[in-house]
C-alpha cells in the first residue's frame, strides 16, 4: 500500500501531460497483454496482441517522442512469453525517469569563494 501511494505522489509529480498520459498507455497495455490477453486470445502470434503493441509503439514515440528504450519493448513484446512481462512501461520509466525527483535526497551545493580572514 505504502509503494502505491508513493507511486500515485510520483505521478501527480509529472510535469507534462504527456508523460502522464504516457503512463495510463503503458500501464493498461501491460495490463492487458498480462493479465486479460493469456485469458482469451491465441497464443503468442495473436494479431490482437501485435496490433495492441503497434498501436502502444505508436501512440508513445507521438507522446514522447522518438527513444531508443522503445525499440527493444517493441522487440520484447514480439517474442512469445516475455510479452509478460511489463516492457512498456519500463520503457515510459526510462526516457521519463528524469521527471520524477526524489524530495528526500539533500541537494548538494557547490562550493563557493572561502571566506576572507579578519586579521
Amino acid at each position: 500500500m505504502i509503494m502505491l501511494t508513493r507511486w500515485l505522489e510520483s505521478f501527480r509529480s509529472l510535469r507534462r501531460p504527456e508523460y502522464r498520459a504516457a503512463w495510463l498507455i503503458a500501464l493498461a497495455a501491460d495490463t492487458l497483454q498480462i493479465a486479460v490477453f493469456p485469458m482469451f486470445v491465441e497464443g503468442g502470434f495473436s494479431p490482437s496482441d501485435a496490433a495492441l503493441d503497434v498501436v502502444v509503439g505508436l501512440l508513445l514515440v507521438k507522446l514522447l517522442g522518438w527513444h531508443w528504450a522503445f525499440l527493444p519493448s517493441f522487440g520484447a513484446e514480439l517474442i512469445p512469453g516475455l510479452d509478460l512481462f511489463p516492457s512498456w512501461t519500463a520503457a515510459v520509466y526510462f526516457v521519463t525517469r528524469s521527471e520524477f525527483s526524489n524530495s528526500s535526497e539533500p541537494e548538494i551545493i557547490p562550493p563557493g569563494p572561502s571566506p576572507t580572514s579578519r586579521a
